[in-house]
Parts: structure tokens; sequence; C-alpha cells
């Protein structure tokens, strides 16, 4: 096993670009796959552990995809730095969830815990590795790549042997002005215990000479660094030679660090920055009351147990010695940078440059010509279906705000999953349950890392009169829905948005997703017992058209991808093509490692973590997958079955994850109109052609960025962008 680490790490290349011949793309099936499974490819063993690539070992491998855009050059600068910040943070999340499991599952002396037979300790020995490579090389992008090609364009991160005495002077005053009267810096003693370090905050160990008023020499201090205080300060144009010219606040903290300290003499600084464990710990069966057991879990979020170290890069060994002691690391956690320790924060550049020509270009998402003033007139005529971002989010707000004030709608619900601050969904749900309409909202209050935004809204909820329930205790309400309940004449009727993504504004603008208005029927009745399910007791009703965890989903796509296979079997044309942001779910890969095996042609588009090996010889041939990372984050999951030409597509709110097939209550709704089916398989195929953006993963593992080569440059996310406006 410890062989499987090193053949994995010695090839964890950050970028590799090569002109590679253009996948076969095409929808329809490929004629020439086998049709008859041998009786030797029915004896495979397909729980073997080197048909699976760790779970962690592939979650790395998308950071580093994201990394990478840092440095093509195709990409507008400020838009590179951004992906920098991105990856920095994705890494931050890395460590604060997952490496904490691991570190957790190998103090409990857990031997294995996965498919692919890792143990706890042997996943974080490859992760100090090929996270030290990680940083290592994030902050080379960031010192010879980045930085210098901001300083080409006018904006410069000035460092301190770049002051003169004009500058000087400023930042002198700044610290005095502004940082001096903030900071609390703590003398170690005997009455001064090591502070308790926030998780993931700015921090400074001070090495001291000298005595105090007191007469104290312990020699070090701690400098907190509070959250409020920007990350770096722009220098104004009266003392400025540039039209950017910013300083680190590190940099102006290093420059006068002995203000804090009068009488002392300072002999050493340096910056450091812990992070902590965040997963929340609720024991649901000792519970009463779910919100307020989170709102109690909540503040211990900030002093987790400790997981890494980074300090700066020339912090002397004694001084890194006494930190990792003190919080009981060693140096397989230790990451020596140079540079800001906190690299995430240089996120906000971008929008205090005012550079659009380094920026992607401005676009305006488009409203669909079908879609008037009337959107339940607009439902009526006809399934809608909207791909975000290059659809507008707007209807999806018109459509709640009209049903909050039409005096024909009785009732209105739906989940909520994240939203951001200052939702105008929420506001529309609390002007509606003012309205005396019938409110009914399911408020997932696990949404990792928004657990206090939505403690929140539920609470506002609760107060304007609304019907708050928080799911089902056990599983994590992810599923994207809103029913609007609407008297029409003498008959009810139900009009539904169904989505693949959160009912987040914001993000609506930066991830791919599709989002379904219809008033049909059987899926209109389908979402309301699902709401039943979610807020009373009882046994769930079967549904008719839609598919739903942890109920029916991962059944049905075992049956549907088997029914691909039998019709391989049987002579008849089979293709399955999924698009997800994650594949782990053991039962669905061996399932679909079985119909390739059959001779069916399958097609993956996984953005980020995939278990599943393709190309294996024998078993995973006629698997194809790639990533593709753009200006949007992909998070749309569709799935489509041939079907013997009788195309079934779905869309769904579930990756292919144990966690959202078994553990979570998902939607999955299929695609019926024959013009919206013919849409997103275009939208597909286009993913396929992708020349640009694409990332194939092969049989070891390894991903290589797909170039044109000779043939003209597709990216599926521009050509989708053009395409929907010039149609708008």
């Amino acid at each position: 096993m410890i062989n499987q680490i090193d053949s994995e790490m010695s090839t964890l290349p950050f970028v590799a670009n090569h002109s590679v011949k253009q996948i076969d793309s095409q929808i329809s099936p490929a004629p020439e796959i086998a049709t008859t499974i041998t009786e030797e490819s029915k004896a495979v063993d397909l729980t073997r552990p080197e048909l699976y690539i760790n779970r962690e070992f592939s979650l790395l491998a998308f950071h580093r995809r994201v990394l990478a855009q840092a440095e093509d050059q195709t990409m507008p600068l400020l838009e590179r730095l951004r992906f920098l910040c991105i990856a920095s943070t994705n890494l931050d999340e890395f460590f604060e969830v997952r490496v904490a499991i691991f570190k957790q599952q190998a103090a409990y002396g857990t031997l294995s815990v996965w498919l692919d037979n890792f143990s706890p300790q042997q996943v974080l020995d490859y992760i100090s590795v090929a996270a030290h490579q990680f940083v290592d090389e994030q902050y080379r992008l960031l010192n010879e790549i980045v930085l210098p090609a901001l300083e080409k364009e006018g904006i410069y991160f000035l460092k301190r042997d770049r002051w003169n005495e004009e500058k000087s002077q400023w930042i002198r005053n700044y610290f005095h002005e502004e940082l001096l009267p903030i900071l609390s810096p703590i003398g170690l003693d005997l009455a001064h215990p090591f502070p308790r370090i926030l998780n993931k905050s700015l921090n400074f160990i001070v090495s001291l000479e000298g005595k105090d008023a007191f007469g104290r020499e312990s020699g070090l201090a701690v400098v907190q660094a509070p959250r409020a205080l920007p990350r770096f300060v722009q220098l104004p144009p009266e003392v400025s030679e540039h039209p950017y010219d910013f300083v680190f606040l590190s940099s102006i903290i290093h420059a006068q660090v002995e203000g804090l300290f009068p009488g002392m003499k300072v002999t050493g600084c340096y910056q450091f920055r812990l992070t902590r464990n965040s997963e929340l710990f609720v024991d649901t069966e000792e519970v009463d009351d779910l919100l307020r057991a989170l709102e109690g879990e909540l503040p211990g979020r900030r002093y987790g147990d400790c997981v890494r170290l980074e300090v700066a890069d020339n912090c002397p060994d004694n001084m890194i010695n006494f930190l990792l002691k003190q919080f009981k690391l060693s140096q397989q956690d230790l990451y020596q940078v140079n540079g800001p320790v906190n690299l995430n924060r240089l996120i906000s550049l971008p929008d205090l440059v005012n550079r659009p020509d380094l920026k992607y270009p401005n676009f305006t998402p488009v409203i669909p010509r079908q879609i008037g003033r009337n959107m339940f007139e607009n439902i009526r005529e006809g399934d809608i279906l909207l791909h975000h971002p290059f659809h507008s989010f707007a209807p999806v707000i018109d459509f709640v705000r009209q049903a909050a004030t039409d005096p024909q709608v009785l009732a209105i619900k739906q989940t909520l999953y994240r939203t951001g601050a200052d939702s105008l969904v929420v506001d529309v749900l609390v002007q509606a349950a003012r309205a005396n309409k019938e409110v009914t909202v399911i408020v997932e209050l696990r949404a990792r890392f928004d657990e206090e935004e939505n403690i929140r809204l539920a609470t506002r909820l609760q107060e304007a009169g609304a019907h708050v329930v928080y799911g089902v205790v056990g599983y994590k309400t992810h599923a994207k829905m809103i029913l609007v309940v609407r008297r029409e004449g003498k008959k009810l009727r139900r009009y539904v948005h169904l989505g693949t993504g959160n009912y987040h504004a914001r993000t609506s603008r930066l991830y791919t997703d599709y989002g379904l208005f219809t008033c049909d029927k059987e899926i209109g009745a389908d979402v309301h017992k699902m709401f039943m399910q979610l807020t009373t007791l009882g046994r769930g009703e079967k549904l008719v058209k839609m598919l739903q965890s942890p109920f029916t989903l991962k059944s049905g796509l075992l049956e549907r991808i088997q029914r691909e296979a039998n019709h391989v079997r049987e002579g008849k044309p089979a293709r399955i093509i999924a698009k997800m942001n994650a594949l782990t779910e053991p039962d669905i890969i061996q399932a679909l490692y079985a119909a390739a095996m059959a001779g069916v042609k399958i097609d993956l588009i996984v953005r980020g973590i995939c278990c599943l090996r393709p190309g294996v010889p024998g078993i995973s041939e006629h698997i194809h997958l790639r990533s593709i990372v753009g200006r949007f984050l992909e998070h749309s999951r569709c799935y489509c079955f041939w079907n013997n030409g009788d195309t079934e597509i779905f869309c769904a709110s579930a990756d292919w994850m144990d966690r959202n097939l078994s553990k979570r209550v998902e939607e999955c709704y299929p695609i019926e109109t024959p013009d919206l089916k013919a849409r997103v398989m275009e939208d597909l195929q286009l993913y396929l052609q992708d020349n640009t953006q694409a990332w194939v993963l092969d049989q070891d593992g390894q991903y290589t960025r797909l170039t044109p080569g000779e043939s003209p440059p597709i990216s599926a996310q521009q050509t989708l962008l053009q395409k929907l406006i010039d149609k708008a």
C-alpha cells in the first residue's frame, strides 16, 4: 500500500498541457462497441482496491486544477489572482474538514475506511506530501508570476525595502492612528498564558529583549490581528508612484511592531496562522431543539482541534518548535510560506482595482423570450428550463414574488439550503407570510459553514409567521424545490420550480445550474409528497415521475445503468452521459464498470472528486471522464440514458456520492419536453467537445489538460454564454 502511495506521488504534475485528439463526443451511441459480455468479465472482482482512486487524492487533484488557472496566460490577470485565492480557500476547507476527520480516525487507530484500502495514516502521509507541493506551487505562482505581472500593469504590493521616507511616514501614521488602538499584544509569562488562537486568523509571534515596566523579561509575545482589519492597505495618491500601490498589513505590523512594546527591543517578528477542525458535532438523538443545539456549537468551531500551522519561511526553528509544541502538531503539519499566510484575503483586490481590461468582460444574464410578466401564464404555456448563469435568476425571484402577492395563491412551500445574506428569496417569503399566505419553509440548519446564517433566516421567517421546519433528523435536506398552490376556477393547480443549485442570487451568477418551471400534474403531486415527507410523519407515498434520495434515486440510477447494459447484450444501441460535481458511490461505480464491460459507451463530466478509474483494460475502456474548470463553477447535475432511442434526461440536486444518495433528501426530476431535452443534449455535447477548459482523467488517476492543437478552440462556457445571449 505504501508503494501505491509512492506511485501516486511520483505523478503529481500541477499542470499538464498536451495536444490531445478530440475525444469522440457525439451523442449517438457508438455502433462499433461489442454487444456481448464474456464469462471472464462476469467473474471480475469489481471491489478490488486498485480500481478506485482515493477520495482525498482526487479532491487535491481538483484543487490543483483550480490552481493551474492562475498560470493560464489566456485568462485576464485579476481573474488569475482570483483563482489563486480560490485555490487557497479550497485548501483551507480541505484541512478544516477532510484532514481533521482523518486525524481523528488515525488517533482512534482506524485501519481502513474505504474500498481503496488506505488507512487514515497513509492518507495523511500522502496529503502532507501533496499539500506541501501544492503550497509551494501556490507561492511560486504568486511571487514569480502573478505579482510581477501585476506590477507590469501598475499594481504594486510594496515590500518594506521599497518604501521611501514619504511612504514610511504615512505607514507610521496609519499604524498609530488605525492599528495601535485596536491591537492587543500579549506577553507570555505565568500570568499571561498563550492566548487562544482563532481559526485561520492572522497572528505574530514576537521575540523580545529587555525588561518591561514591571521588570518582566519573558522574551516572547503574541500579537493577534483582528479580522475586521484589512489584510492589505492602499496608499493614497499623494505618496504613491503608481496607480495602485498596496502594502500588506503584515508588513505594516512588522515595520512598526516595536511601537507595541515600548522600551523593549524586538529581535524577531513572524506571522503565523492556525487551521482548526471546523466540523460541528450535534448528537441529534440527544437534543430536543436542533436550532438551539447548533447555536451552542457554533462558537466552538473557532477553537476546534489544531490541524495545520502556517508560518513565515524566515521563522527560526526554535520559534517553530515552540509553536508546534503549543498546538500539539508535528512537522508534517507545518507549512512555511514565502508571502502572506492568509493568501485568500487577496481575493478582494479585483474589486478595488478599476481595470476592466484585467477582468472577465461583464455580461448580463438573459431572460428567455417565453417569459413575460405573468409567471403563472408563462408556465401554463409550457415547461421553462433556465440555465444559470447564462439565464437570469430574476424569474425565480419573480415567481415567488408574484406568488406572495397573488390573491389566488393559497400556499408557498420552499426548501432553503444556502441563500446568502440579505436574500431576496427570504425577503419575499417574509412578505408572503405577513400577507397571511400559508408559507412553509424547510431550512437546512446544517449546511456547512452557513449554519449561522441559516439560523438567522429561520428565526426571521418564524417571526414573520412562516412555518419553519429543519427537515428530517439524520438527513440533510439538500433538495431545491418551490411549490406554489394556486386556485384557478374551481380547481387547485400546483406550480413548481426545481433546481440543481441553491436559491442564492449571487452564486447564480457564478455557478452553472439548471432550473425547471412546470405545472405538470404528476410532478406537482410528487413535489407535494416530498414536502409532506419533510414536514409531517408517516410512510412516504411513491413518486410517479421523480426520483428522490434516500429512497428511489440510487436504485433508479442502478436500474437505468443496468438497462443500458442489457440493451447492449440484446444488440441494441446504448449510451450514458452524466454530468455532476463528484462521483464516489461504490455501487454506482461498480454498476458503471459492469455496463462498460458489457460495451456501453459512457461519458462522464465530473467537476471535482472522482473515485472511478476510466480506461482500465477489460473493465473501463469504454468510460471517458473529463473535468471542466473555467470562469463559472460547474455545478449542474444532469443524467442522460439512451434507452434504445427513447432517451431519458434527468436533472438533480444530487451528486453520485454516498451522502447524496443515502444520507440526504434530494430531488431528481425528468426533462420531458422535446425541445428542452434537445437543449440539454446539446449542452452535454458541447461540454464533451470542449478542448480549452477540459481536463481528461486517465487510468493512473492523472488529469491532462486538453489544448486545441490544430483544431478550432472550443470553450463550452464561452459558447453557451454567447449562444444564449444571441437567442435572447
